[in-house]
């Protein structure tokens, strides 16, 4: 599939930015004195109406939050203007994916220049057979769509090392109401014999990671197609909260990009503090978050993570 490597290419001869992820000791900035510990979970939650249209305007008294059937009280409500993003681009560079088009790379550029505030940071992976960290978290916008240029491609696809060390490295972010955001561009297909498909799920969930999934579909009808791991990303991405886009035509990458912008910039962040008995007992916990008003509930659709891990 020629058209891909959009958000992606430009490489001939170049070498990788930096030297392939450690799988599990990825490179972290650390700040030296400053440790956060935290109770506080934060939720990004769309609300769409039955055309799939944001809905905006809807107050803290509009939502009601349980853990595990168990009511909690609101600590914070915000809305996407105030609250900080940190966003992880992981861009599929083996050979089923890779190609040569201008438009995908653009598209992309638009994407982190249109979103990127000086709040927000932003990090650049590849992946193929290994992955890389190409661009360490920066809100300097202008880092990441000059290294979108500079890719080099592989022949496999490790589709769930990528996800499982995007969502690592979203563990630690110095802002414990950021929204963590995964952007993967892939077919999805995973071709390595190491990671799984459940090990990058939870790892997800522990990060607190929304998932959003650019999948690209090489021919509707060829017979080759991995529709397995088409729909793994999109179970993925329901479960964390995030959204999947389909890309037939390299013409679908842009609106992608613009639809993708869009979510991120009408969340509501709704929050809570876990209860304490929970953090005493390490396990996975499970989120519910609904409008009071049945008048409400019955209009609108809320999307968010689920489940989160008490340690």
């Amino acid at each position: 599939m020629k058209w891909l490597a959009v958000a992606l290419m430009m490489m001939a001869g170049l070498q990788q930015a930096s030297a392939p992820v450690e799988r599990q000791e990825p490179s972290v900035q650390e700040i030296p004195g400053l440790k956060i510990e935290s109770r506080l979970v934060p939720v990004a939650v769309n609300v769409t109406d039955a055309q799939g249209a944001a809905v905006p305007n809807l107050q803290a008294t509009d939502f009601e939050v349980y853990e595990d059937g168990a009511a909690q009280k609101m600590a914070i409500f915000e809305r996407e203007s105030s609250t900080p993003l940190e966003i992880v681009l992981v861009v599929d560079a083996s050979e089923s994916t890779f190609a040569e088009t201008k438009l995908e790379r653009d598209a992309a550029r638009d994407f982190i220049k249109a979103l990127v505030r000086p709040i927000d940071r932003v990090s650049l992976f590849s992946f193929a057979d290994d992955v890389t960290e190409v661009v360490p978290f920066t809100s300097d916008a202008r880092q990441v769509q000059s290294a979108l240029g500079h890719l080099q491609h592989g022949e496999a696809s490790a589709v769930y090392d990528a996800v499982y060390l995007a969502a690592q490295r979203l563990h630690d972010a110095p802002d414990p109401r950021a929204r963590k955001v995964v952007v993967m561009i892939t077919d999805g297909e995973n071709t390595t014999r190491h990671g799984s498909y459940n090990q990058a799920l939870e790892e997800a969930e522990r990060s607190g990671a929304m998932i959003y999934s650019l999948i690209v579909i090489p021919v509707e009808a060829d017979a080759g197609r991995n529709t397995g791991g088409e729909h793994a990303l999109i179970q993925m991405s329901r479960d964390t909260g995030g959204k999947y886009y389909e890309i037939a035509a390299k013409q679908d990458i842009a609106p992608a990009f613009a639809r993708l912008s869009d979510d991120l910039r009408t969340q509501y962040t709704v929050g809570y503090y876990a209860p304490r008995k929970a953090l005493d007992d390490a396990g996975q916990r499970r989120i519910l978050i609904r409008l009071k008003d049945p008048a409400l509930a019955a209009k609108y659709t809320l999307q968010y993570r689920t489940a989160y891990y008490a340690r």
